[in-house]
């Protein structure tokens, strides 16, 4: 089939790719020039473990190309999937759903035969209905279809989650447009895939909830992980005897930092500024906004308690800095919060994260990068494990130190607190 995806940030990308690599001719189209000519260099613009080598692979046997010219790709393609940034309104709640409406208004004057448009964005329910509104000024409804299919891709796992999916959800009352879809995700289906056909509104409705319900789940555990702190319980023993529930499930129960990235932070505001709307309070899901919102805070105090509340002068060294692993994602990353208020405080911080130096930080009172693990723990006072990298999971704390032992605090439960103390350091952890 012949597809185009509008816009090559990560959802249009990595589904570009896959989509190509399952034998579809796919056009992804930005107006981003210089990204453009940085993937037809074979050169990704984000870290994603994989997606580079299926770029190449699937550029050089021309399956996928890369383009600035919209009208032309829409007009050479059987569908289109809307894949632009729906990033929070400057009012900090609702989405901004501009991006999305302005590609809606240049695909209007370039439906040349019956197109399905897509929105694989994370759009807030009735968008859809909008994007017919603006498609039908200027074209008959029987030349397109409107079609609401969200995608449910993990940073750092994108490209098994699009190739092994546990769902595949259809929005549409358009029977035909059905037809075309469960062909197209065929391969996938027949991979044990579901395959989910709702109304449009329902399949925009899904993924927000989805999203919203895991949110809730880390909120959750990491309540009843301030709660463990208190009473000397292992929250990493509720965890498992909660997990083992097959109602509740065992992923998302694990107690940190706090959900940030691209989708928790911006997907919870929407659907609580949608309830709003349509006068229903998502209470439960407001105060999971709330809460995660005061786990910095409830981290950064712990933090101070760890350091005799002299947090001045003292070197803290982060080791990672994104919201989780696997990704150069910096996107409502708890760091951003932790490591300009220590600053302020008047500690010294270096750190390590595996992607590389970050930008975010540069203007941040002494805060430096550095290159290698050992770099960044010479001479710290105290280290923090903020992200889950594998790179960190079996460090030898001994060898990379001369002189005074460090402290660690390791805000992802990634080592035995019984081990590393044996080795003479002081160890604190989250719920433990």
């Amino acid at each position: 089939m012949k597809l185009c995806m509008i816009g090559t940030g990560y959802v249009g990308l990595v589904s570009g790719v896959c989509f190509a690599d399952l034998g579809n001719d796919v056009i992804c189209v930005d107006k981003n020039v210089n990204k453009i000519d940085l993937l037809k260099k074979g050169k990704v613009p984000i870290y994603e473990p994989g997606l580079s080598e299926l770029v190449v692979k699937n550029y050089k046997n021309k399956r996928l190309t890369f383009s600035t010219d919209l009208k032309k790709s829409v007009k050479s393609s059987d569908i289109i999937f809307i894949c632009v940034g729906t990033p929070t309104k400057k009012n900090g709640i609702s989405a901004d759903l501009s991006q999305i409406y302005n590609v809606a208004k240049e695909i209007k004057s370039s439906i040349n035969s019956f197109k399905i448009i897509i929105t694989k964005s994370t759009v807030p329910v009735t968008t859809g209905d909008e994007i017919e509104k603006i498609l039908s000024k200027k074209n008959s409804k029987s030349k397109f279809s409107v079609v609401s299919n969200p995608e449910f891709l993990r940073e750092g796992e994108a490209i098994r989650d699009f190739t092994y999916p546990d769902r595949i959800v259809v929005g549409s009352n358009d029977k035909r447009s059905n037809r075309v879809l469960k062909n197209l995700y065929g391969p996938l289906i027949s991979k044990g895939a579901q395959y989910v056909y709702t109304s449009r509104r329902a399949a925009e409705l899904i993924k927000y909830a989805s999203n919203a319900f895991l949110a809730t789940k880390i909120t959750f555990i990491n309540e009843i992980a301030n709660l463990c702190e208190k009473i000397a319980v292992n929250i990493e023993d509720i965890s498992i005897g909660m997990g083992l529930d097959k109602r509740i499930g065992s992923r998302f129960l694990r107690a940190g930092p706090g959900y940030g990235g691209s989708c928790f932070p911006k997907d919870t505001k929407a659907i609580t500024s949608t309830g709003d709307k349509f006068k229903t309070n998502l209470s439960v899901i407001k105060s999971v906004i709330k809460s995660n919102k005061n786990r910095s805070k409830f981290l950064l105090n712990r933090v101070n308690e760890i350091l005799n509340k002299k947090i001045k002068n003292k070197k803290i060294t982060f080791l990672g800095v994104t919201f989780k692993a696997n990704t150069d994602d910096m996107r409502d990353s708890s760091s951003l919060s932790m490591i300009p208020s220590l600053s302020k405080k008047g500690a010294i911080i270096k750190y390590y994260d595996p992607t590389g130096y970050k930008k975010e930080f540069s203007k941040v009172k002494n805060v430096s990068s550095a290159n290698t693990i050992k770099e960044s723990v010479e001479g710290s006072d105290l280290v923090i494990i903020h992200t889950e990298w594998n790179d960190f999971k079996s460090i030898n704390f001994k060898s990379l130190i001369k002189g005074k032992k460090f402290i660690i605090y390791d805000m992802r439960n990634i080592y035995s607190p019984k081990k590393i103390r044996a080795q003479g350091f002081k160890y604190y952890s989250v719920g433990r």
